[in-house]
């Protein structure tokens, strides 16, 4: 017991180091990327308020893809939803008190990890249906999805088939803020879904999808189509003229 709570307890130390260095890494990466020319995708917004306003819709709604594809639009929209209300009704493992919009968004957590194992299924399944998407698809499409998947299942599994000691889990995330390591339960339902999601955070720097922050930084999506009224000179071309 003693072992595998020292292990679980490095592990997510370790993948919280990864994560967000990572993302840091890369965040700094794409914010010193050069963009020299002016591209944003047709029809774009011509003043910096309807660039916020795309960017918005474009988070919120995936406005190109629902231009692009209806299909996959669905069952991603079906995907980073049901995510994002699971990733709210887990904050309860790490906040005390719960915060009271917390509380409320607990049963539905529950029908958006449904949500989310079906999107995921839509999106799995297009990459072996759909012969473009089939021939562009690596080995590492595969294994990210079988991994989201994976970790959705397994946290159903938890909620309706076998139960865990959630006080306990809580416990467990709180005393790593304060390096206090609390006994985590040895079920191993629990414990793989922990060790899946541990992984994740390691390999998400570093995969395709990192594609959330780097969305922002899209010169297609957050560029002004001003080219007539603004001349668009990349600061490193800036430098150029002047010397």
């Amino acid at each position: 017991m003693a072992f595998l709570t020292n292990f679980y307890a490095f592990l997510f130390y370790f993948a919280a180091f990864v994560l967000v260095a990572g993302l840091a890494r890369k965040i700094i990466q794409y914010a010193r990327t050069p963009a020299p020319l002016k591209i944003p995708t047709t029809p774009a917004p011509t003043t910096g308020r309807g660039v916020v306003l795309r960017m918005m819709r474009e988070v919120v709604l995936f406005e190109s893809l629902f231009r692009g594809n209806k299909w996959t639009w669905v069952f991603g929209w079906m995907f980073h939803f049901g995510l994002l209300l699971v990733t709210l009704r887990h904050l309860r493992y790490f906040i005390e008190p719960v915060w009271f919009p917390i509380q409320l968004v607990q049963p539905f957590g529950i029908y958006g990890g449904i949500a989310m194992i079906l999107g995921l299924a839509g999106l799995w399944a297009r990459r072996f249906l759909v012969d473009r998407v089939k021939y562009i698809t690596s080995t590492s499409d595969h294994l990210i999805l079988g991994l989201l998947i994976a970790i959705g299942c397994t946290g159903l599994l938890m909620k309706f088939v076998f139960h865990v000691d959630v006080v306990e889990i809580k416990h467990f995330f709180q005393g790593l803020y304060s390096y206090d390591i609390q006994p985590l339960p040895a079920d191993p339902l629990l414990l793989l879904h922990l060790f899946l999601v541990a992984l994740l955070m390691i390999i998400f720097p570093y995969s395709k999808l990192l594609h959330m922050p780097g969305l922002f930084f899209s010169p297609t999506r957050n560029q002004v189509d001003n080219p007539r009224e603004r001349r668009h000179i990349a600061p490193w071309a800036r430098k150029l003229e002047q010397s």
